[in-house]
């Protein structure tokens, strides 16, 4: 004779921040959240995607012995629950038949009661799951106490197939775990697509996202639920780990979330500051990095990661050097030393002179009958590269390297110079973003930040013009358009993908748009050997846009005229690359 079904059902949300690779870490985070719903008397506690594994675990879930692993951390996990406690939805990768697949274990009584694998595998963007796993058959709901819980994972809610499926098999729940990295207004994005699965199906959603930094990916959990009409039952915080147990009736049929909390969630210019010092931290820490060392130039960007660093791994693991040349200014040594006193960090002084100028003796024979240009320039990059380096390696620091989304668009910024580290915590923001996000951390230190309350950034970095200090009063915009015109440029060729045309129409100058192609594309070798950097826009370099390097297509802006078969090919020209 079947129990009759449970009329109230608690159910423990782990929001955990798992390492990829770090198996044995991870099942312990879900112990540890298991122990925590156990003293909450829930009666399930749901896990993020891929838990035990880490997420994307990428080509590293193909081999025998990581999977091995996670299907032993697994089966421990599964054992554990003959203790009479809550069961546990347990992300993992699993293996059956031949196939390996994105999975969910239902642990309950010390067995495997369920085993449920994703359907709907996404292929773009960051995303290449198509390449690790099979997909999965359409599936029923599992059923814990009587309850019939869809357990749609991630991509599978966002087209209806999967959960229209669970509906109409009976489901009366559906719990979705997460591995959705975080983009500008993706909180947005996920709660339309929530909504609508409601809508279609009449039932209440419980949305679990994972948290942390992996890699260029920032996981922003920022975890909620809905309840069949709709109204919000509760909003877990965003950045940072949570456990919450929360109580669930069923009344007339329908299941209803009693409430939890209604943490507010960063947006915008928060949200993206927020998720460059998860990444930074998660990067540092994750890889096991005694703290990060960086060149504090006196300018806006070197000060923005100077204050990001800080408030990711807090001032005493954190060092700054100055390096000056002849063409440093006074104001600059002021301005970072003003910046590194007002964070609190351990900063040095150390003059490149002497380096610079030997390497011109040594290159003097070979240079002779020249004039100087940008290699000398670069010359000075390049020893503040090296010195930055041996001092990464003499104390065990990872090297931060601070330029914007518009230097690496354009190329402006000096291979084995300036572009050495190890990792960029402002590579996927524009120039314009990287002067707001200072003036928001003067503004209002983020909440969990490590570094002080205050201004940390001198008004005069934000106000003065920005320069690289490779020659005589130079300016960035020597070279570049003005940053207002090149960022709305870079926006529209890079996020959007505009063609030329379409960008001359909305009122851009076109040989200026034509101009700022042309530096897009031939600094595609340098954005290859560029460290990686958080994610924060809809597409950055690196896993979001893949272009080949040797590429000679240029969009005219114009149709194309058809080709006159009648002539030979012409040799393509030629186009200077500036190391």
């Amino acid at each position: 004779m079947n129990a009759r079904p449970a009329d109230r059902l608690s159910i423990t949300l782990a929001q955990l921040n798992p390492t990829v690779g770090d198996v044995a870490g991870n099942a312990e985070k879900i112990r540890r959240a298991r122990a925590q719903a156990a003293a909450d008397g829930a009666d399930l506690v749901l896990t993020p995607e891929l838990c035990v594994s880490g997420y994307p675990p990428e080509d590293l879930v193909l081999k025998p012995a990581f999977q091995a692993a996670c299907r032993a951390a697994t089966e421990a996990l599964v054992r554990e629950t003959a203790d009479g406690g809550p069961a546990v939805l347990i992300g993992t990768p699993w293996a059956e038949n031949g196939k390996l697949y994105n999975a969910y274990v239902l642990a309950e009584g010390g067995r495997v009661a369920a085993l449920r694998y994703k359907v709907d595998l996404p292929n773009y963007g960051v995303f290449d799951e198509k390449r690790v796993f099979s997909p999965g058959p359409m599936p029923g709901p599992i059923v814990l106490k009587g309850v019939r819980i869809g357990v749609p994972i991630c991509e599978d809610i966002w087209e209806a197939d999967v959960v229209e499926c669970l509906a109409e098999t009976g489901g009366e729940i559906l719990l979705v775990p997460n591995g959705s990295p975080y983009w500008r207004e993706k909180t947005q994005v996920r709660l339309n697509i929530a909504v609508a699965r409601v809508v279609e199906s009449g039932l209440p959603l419980v949305y679990l996202n994972m948290v942390g930094g992996q890699d260029e990916l920032v996981f922003d959990g920022a975890s909620f639920a809905l309840n069949a009409d709709r109204s919000f039952a509760l909003q877990l915080p965003a950045f940072q780990e949570a456990v919450v147990t929360t109580r669930w009736v069923r009344e007339n049929g329908t299941w209803r979330c009693l409430g939890g909390p209604n943490h507010m969630v960063e947006e915008a210019d928060e949200a993206d500051y927020a998720a460059c010092v998860l990444g930074l931290r998660d990067y540092v820490e994750k890889n096991g990095f005694k703290g990060v060392v960086f060149g504090l130039s006196g300018g806006i960007d070197s000060a923005l990661c100077a204050a990001m660093a800080v408030d990711a791994l807090g001032p005493d693991r954190v060092r700054a050097l100055m390096l000056p040349y002849r063409f440093t200014v006074q104001t600059s040594l002021e301005d970072a030393a003003a910046v590194a006193k007002a964070l609190g960090i351990a900063y040095d002084v150390v003059p490149i002179a002497e380096a610079v100028e030997g390497f011109e003796h040594v290159l003097a024979p070979l240079f002779a009958g020249t004039s100087r240009d940008v290699t000398e320039e670069n010359l000075q990059a390049r020893t503040r590269g090296t010195v930055l380096m041996a001092v990464s390696n003499k104390f065990g620091l990872m090297l931060v390297t601070t330029g914007n989304k518009s230097e690496m668009s354009t190329g402006y910024a000096t291979l084995y110079g300036d572009m050495n580290g190890g990792f960029n915590p402002i590579k996927d923001i524009y120039k314009t973003e990287v002067f707001r996000l200072a003036r928001l951390r003067n503004a209002k230190k983020p909440a969990g930040a490590r570094g002080p309350d205050g201004v940390v950034i001198p008004e005069r970095i934000i106000t003065k013009p920005p320069t690289a200090e490779l020659r005589e009063n130079q300016k960035d915009q020597d070279t570049l358009p003005p940053y207002e015109v090149l960022d709305a440029i870079l926006e529209r060729l890079v996020e959007r993908e505009e063609p030329i045309a379409d960008i001359v129409a909305a009122g851009f100058d076109r040989d200026t748009v034509l101009r700022v192609e042309r530096m897009l594309h031939l600094a595609e070798y340098k954005r290859r050997q560029a460290a990686p950097g958080v994610k924060v826009t809809l597409k950055n370099f690196g896993r979001d846009r893949r272009y080949p390097i040797v590429n000679r297509f240029r969009d005219p802006g114009t149709p194309l005229p058809q080709p006159d078969r009648t002539l030979a090919p012409s040799p393509a020209r030629a186009e200077s690359f500036d190391f």
